[in-house]
């Protein structure tokens, strides 16, 4: 058996398949920007919706400005698995209310607009696992449910400049601000 000091040839590497360059399709972007609008939608609607009591989930009489608790009926009465105790404890405070609400707002505005994308998809992603948590396992599955996918697409879409289509990331990217601090992209 022969042992040799040969090393590869570097001049001319291989590329795997699998790292080859992908084509994207110039109405990718455009998809892109339409789900993060879509789920822009899911969550302004879900804000105005307990704000206002406009009758899908939040009677009239429950809305935020009529003195109802936004945190309060889910919490207290489908929290269930190891966090019950923890959820039930906070269902109805003041300051989740708000945490909840300023939530759903900021992240809903963010995506509408295109703006803030990086720091939507943390505080998202956050708010978003907190809500999977509430009810494990899940009804409809051992471990996945719709707030998990939300919670990756909101990563994926921030990832992706969703915001560049059809909304204002570019120019905010723009700004002097984002340019400063690139996090607020």
């Amino acid at each position: 058996m022969a042992v040799t000091d040969r090393k590869p040839d570097t001049r001319h590497p291989v590329r795997p398949a699998d790292h080859a360059p992908r084509p994207t399709s110039p109405v990718a972007p455009y998809v892109w920007a339409i789900a993060r609008l879509s789920l822009g939608f899911v969550f302004v609607w879900a804000f105005l919706d307990k704000l206002f009591g406009l009758g899908h989930e939040t009677a009239a009489k429950q809305a935020w400005i009529h003195g109802g608790h936004p945190t309060l009926g889910f919490l207290k009465f489908s929290a269930a698995g190891p966090f019950k105790g923890f959820y039930h404890g906070i269902a109805g405070a003041a300051w989740a209310d708000w945490l909840f609400m300023l939530g759903l707002a900021g992240l809903g505005a963010a995506l509408m607009l295109g703006i803030g994308m990086r720091v939507a998809a943390a505080a998202g992603t956050l708010m978003l696992v907190m809500m999977w948590s509430v009810v494990l396992p899940p009804a409809s599955n051992v471990f996945m449910d719709d707030h998990l996918i939300y919670a990756l697409l909101v990563i994926g879409l921030a990832l992706a400049h969703a915001g560049d289509t059809l909304g204002l990331g570019g120019p905010w990217s723009r700004t002097r601000l984002v340019r400063r601090f690139p996090v607020l992209r």
